[in-house]
């Protein structure tokens, strides 16, 4: 599904230049769950937004489904990522003046879809997130383990592909933080490939493969025996 190779990322100022991702090389199968793992600053965050199209590398190649977008302008990245990825971020980002299906229902705008088709896939994903019945509840009136359950329904709403989770229980307690790993777990076996990163091993014990980065380098990169 996708493929980095010898990929940097570097950020430059008049007097600084930090090195976030150093050389990465790393595939992807279709239908994988991986967790990427690793201390702050070491690249966990600027891998996921080049893999998602939210960023471009400095150098080297990104290749998803076959196509080298590692160069492509932001206005072709927006079309690749609209039709391809889901993301879920620790913040939700759920948008506090749009109800719970106005906001499930953001993430189809961008596409030539006609309303009924939207409602009736807004209606499909909460009904799978078990949150129908918070519809016209805004964000604000929902716990911390619901407004990402309505993240989660925004991510798969499309029927993206892939989706990439940044620390998505990161601001949940226990209870609901395995309820979204179980969640993820149950999308990843209908075929949905996830990417994860998250500082929680038991967390990313979910995944099939966890990737460790150090640095801006891949240290290791161990599957789960089955």
């Amino acid at each position: 599904m996708l493929k980095l190779h010898d990929l940097f990322k570097v950020y430059r100022t008049d007097e600084v230049e930090t090195v976030a991702l150093n050389g990465v090389n790393l595939e992807i199968d279709q239908g994988e769950f991986v967790a990427v793992m690793g201390p702050s600053g070491c690249g966990k965050s600027t891998l996921l937004n080049i893999v998602g199209l939210l960023d471009s590398p400095t150098d080297g190649d990104y290749f998803l489904f076959d196509e080298n977008v590692a160069k492509y302008a932001e206005s072709r990245r927006s079309v690749i990522r609209k039709r391809n990825i889901g993301f879920i971020f620790q913040s939700f980002n759920l948008i506090e003046e749009l109800n719970v299906a106005e906001n499930i229902e953001l993430a189809l705008l961008y596409h030539k879809m006609p309303a009924g088709e939207r409602k009736r896939r807004v209606a499909a994903a909460m009904d799978r997130m078990g949150i129908g019945h918070r519809a016209k509840h805004m964000p604000g009136q929902l716990s911390g383990g619901q407004q990402q359950r309505v993240a989660v329904a925004r991510a798969v709403v499309g029927n993206q592909p892939l989706i990439l989770a940044d620390e998505p229980t990161g601001n949940l307690d226990s209870v609901h933080g395995q309820e979204v790993m179980e969640t993820l777990r149950s999308l990843n076996a209908e075929g949905t490939t996830i990417v994860m990163v998250t500082h929680s091993a038991a967390h990313a014990d979910y995944a099939h493969r966890t990737v460790n980065l150090f640095d801006g380098h891949v240290v290791t990169d161990n599957t789960r025996a089955a």
